[in-house]
């Protein structure tokens, strides 16, 4: 159900995204190898803590051990990019082995959820000495190694996590980089990397790829490969050249990657605009996936790419356009795209979360393409909007049904129960998460259900807006199905906030789904709350 959401959104104004500015550090001095804490955000009833390990010494350090005690009232619900264990209130947190050698001067993040309000911890050494830098005891572990053995920063460990085991332990947080972001919104992969998002997710889904005459095309060549980069705006600090093979949002992956080395990225073909060409592809799938493989392993960025996503919007029924392909049509292309990608790449697919009885999901025999697939991502969001002017107001992502609510089906609840009845296993099942909210003016009524005149206000598209905004402008005053709304003015605005997501995090758990997805990662605030809350939630 996603709508003009997806659309090429070029113009607007500009958002300046930069490096999070955390309210409450927990800084223990300074010294050869240090650990700092600091409060990602605190929700009162619980918190997410930032622990950033600094080598501050001129040899490339091996290994780390943080050992500390929270104070009482706070205790720890979940943790990533360490390993984390506890014996009472006392907690240790040693390197991930994927993490690899911390070269000189460089950092490492990881991160925890606790319970409670956030309390700066006690106590804390790492590799045995303060956190705050001094003299490591005779009998400590050492934790350097020769500085001409350091690789850089940015060089990948020397056993690089597997594609099946990410620091999730499994639970897959995939989120969409959208290629016009670049532009009127001004969000760049460094913004991943800066607002803490590249730690926590699994995948990035790079969107979007054209499809054309039947084949997959290049989006935009400016964004994808063209722009160059200065050092301030460019993932590493090193600026792009005239003269280098590959620039603009490929190479700024690539750099991300290196630094990220657990992360995959996944090239999403069509979207809501361009979904029209896989009618097309539909007639000679072969030919479609052979253009859509020498695209996506094209030598200039074939090391970018992990592999391939399909966002037909909708096989066999109606989006911006209508195909009347028929429903084996979605499985016949899937099938021809995993002859021609092979078994070690990554061939997913976001799909329609249309639960209604003889709707969109019963169109397409999606259950005959998993087999094809790693997994599936209904995207449970886009409901309800303005899209009907008058109303009535509704979440756009609820959760479950509810009393009063304007199409039954149209939840997430709904669309997982079908996908499940017609054999699609829940672990190939991923739940979407909107970081963005839908609303209408001219609303009188708080409680869901009201009428409207139109679509509210919105920095790019009426009736839109980024969480990033709405926390601040519109905070949320109820839920309503598992998600939230609030009423501002004549306006009204539904969104997911951490603690829904938190609730639709554990739906996911309890419901066996191989995690979560989201469109997408510039709506997030830039300390990434929402991807916080999501990581946080399957962990």
């Amino acid at each position: 159900m996603k709508r003009s959401l997806r659309r090429a959104l070029w113009a607007g104004a500009v958002v300046a995204v930069t490096a999070a500015v955390v309210p409450v550090t927990s800084a223990f001095g300074a010294g050869s190898v240090t650990a700092t804490f600091a409060k990602a955000q605190d929700w009162g009833t619980g918190h997410e803590t930032r622990v950033t390990v600094t080598n501050g010494s001129a040899a490339s350090v091996s290994t780390w051990r943080i050992e500390f005690d929270l104070p009482a009232g706070t205790t720890i619900s979940s943790a990533w990019d360490a390993d984390v264990t506890s014996s009472g209130n006392h907690w240790v947190a040693v390197k991930k082995s994927w993490a690899g050698p911390l070269a000189p001067g460089a950092t490492f993040s990881w991160g925890y959820n606790g319970t409670g309000a956030y309390k700066a911890p006690l106590n804390c050494t790492i590799n045995g000495a303060p956190c705050g830098g001094g003299t490591t005891p005779t009998t400590a572990p050492p934790t350097t190694a020769p500085p001409t053995t350091a690789p850089p920063t940015t060089a990948p460990p020397t056993t690089p996590p597997p594609t099946t085991t990410p620091p999730t332990g499994g639970k897959k947080v995939v989120g969409y980089f959208a290629e016009w972001g670049v532009y009127g919104r001004n969000y760049h992969v460094k913004n991943i990397h800066t607002s803490g998002s590249a730690a926590k997710l699994t995948h990035i889904l790079y969107a979007f790829g054209n499809t054309t005459g039947g084949r997959c095309a290049i989006g935009d060549s400016y964004a994808d490969y063209e722009k160059a980069y200065t050092a301030a705006d460019s993932v590493d600090g090193v600026a792009d050249t005239w003269d280098q093979p590959l620039r603009g949002s490929f190479n700024q992956l690539r750099k991300l990657k290196k630094m990220y080395p657990h992360l995959k990225v996944i090239w999403s073909f069509g979207g809501w605009t361009w979904s029209g060409g896989f009618t097309q592809a539909a007639q000679n799938p072969a030919a479609f996936a052979e253009s859509c493989y020498n695209l996506v392993e094209d030598p200039r960025w074939a090391d970018v790419f992990d592999g391939i996503d399909v966002d037909w919007e909708y096989p066999n029924a109606c989006g911006l356009t209508c195909d009347t392909s028929g429903p084996n049509a979605f499985k016949n292309v899937i099938s021809a795209l995993r002859s021609k990608f092979g078994s070690s790449a990554l061939v997913t697919a976001a799909i329609t979360a249309d639960g209604s009885n003889g709707g969109k999901i019963d169109a397409t025999d999606y259950a005959g393409a998993i087999g094809n697939l790693n997994w599936l991502m209904p995207m449970t969001y886009d409901y309800f909007g303005a899209f009907n002017a008058q109303g009535p107001t509704a979440p756009h992502s609820p959760l479950y049904s509810y009393d009063g609510i304007p199409q039954a089906g149209f939840n997430s609840d709904a669309a997982i129960q079908k996908l499940k009845g017609k054999g699609i296993p829940a672990d190939k099942l991923l739940l979407g998460i909107g970081f963005y909210g839908r609303g209408w003016t001219g609303v009188t009524q708080s409680a869901p259900g009201g009428s409207a005149t139109g679509a509210a206000p919105g920095t790019y598209e009426a009736g839109i807006e980024d969480y990033k905004v709405l926390k601040n402008t519109c905070p949320a005053t109820g839920t309503v199905g598992g998600t939230a709304y609030a009423k501002c003015g004549s306006n009204w605005w539904s969104y997911d906030t951490p603690s829904t997501i938190g609730g639709k995090m554990t739906y996911a758990k309890n419901q066996g789904l191989g995690g979560a997805f989201f469109w997408e990662l510039s709506g997030d605030t830039t300390n990434g709350e929402l991807i916080g809350a999501i990581r946080g939630g399957l962990g």
